[in-house]
């Protein structure tokens, strides 16, 4: 049975060299791994009975890659707000790394030097979530890890510093809705990874 309010699912893309390592990876278009393309195509598997009306994906080559995998390639419109976030100077450093430069950062309260801020990365999210509030039926959104996280908490009135309560992994799979109404936004899930071979249930 159709639900009657309309919801917006995120894919994260799937397992990257530099998820390994934990590396920052912002604007790298570091490619997926075989065992990230082999999560990509578990979210075709886990997608495929959904009718979205439309499917947007971040113009970076993992996440492009992750939706052509899906199955969404051929009618996914690219939407540059859904890029990740752009670290700046903690691009390709991993978070041992920058903590040993800056003991007390967090990028969701004090964004990225020499990238982008979290007042840059709020508004990006907004802009999104402004777009998504005007279409109806359901939305598909292939993206990355720090930006969706940001966009669950915009989503649901959080600052930006929300985000770092909302874990996601590779090839997660969440959902954006609402509770009782369009005035009551909700998540509806949130880092689900049921599909994956190898995840308990």
């Amino acid at each position: 049975m159709a639900h009657p309010l309309p919801e917006v699912w995120i894919a994260r893309h799937g397992e990257t060299s530099w998820t390994i390592s934990t590396q920052h990876t912002g604007r790298t278009d570091v490619p997926l791994t075989e065992d990230g393309e082999a999560e990509a195509l578990c979210l075709r598997r886990r997608l495929a009975d959904i009718s979205f009306v439309r499917v947007w994906t971040s113009p970076l080559a993992r996440a492009q890659r992750t939706c052509d995998l899906a199955g969404f390639g051929d009618r996914a419109e690219l939407e540059p707000d859904l890029r990740e976030w752009d670290y700046g100077d903690f691009e390709g450093m991993t978070h041992a790394q920058i903590l040993a430069r800056d003991p007390d950062w967090v990028v969701f309260r004090d964004g990225a030097p020499g990238g982008e801020t979290v007042a840059d990365v709020s508004a990006r999210a907004d802009r999104v979530i402004a777009r998504l509030r005007t279409l109806d039926g359901d939305t598909l959104l292939f993206g990355h890890g720090h930006f969706s996280r940001v966009l669950g908490a915009r989503w649901i009135g959080l600052p930006v510093a929300g985000a770092g309560l909302l874990l996601l992994a590779t090839a997660a799979v969440s959902v954006l809705g609402y509770d009782h109404g369009l005035d009551e936004p909700a998540l509806r899930l949130w880092n689900d990874r049921h599909h994956l071979k190898g995840e308990a249930r």
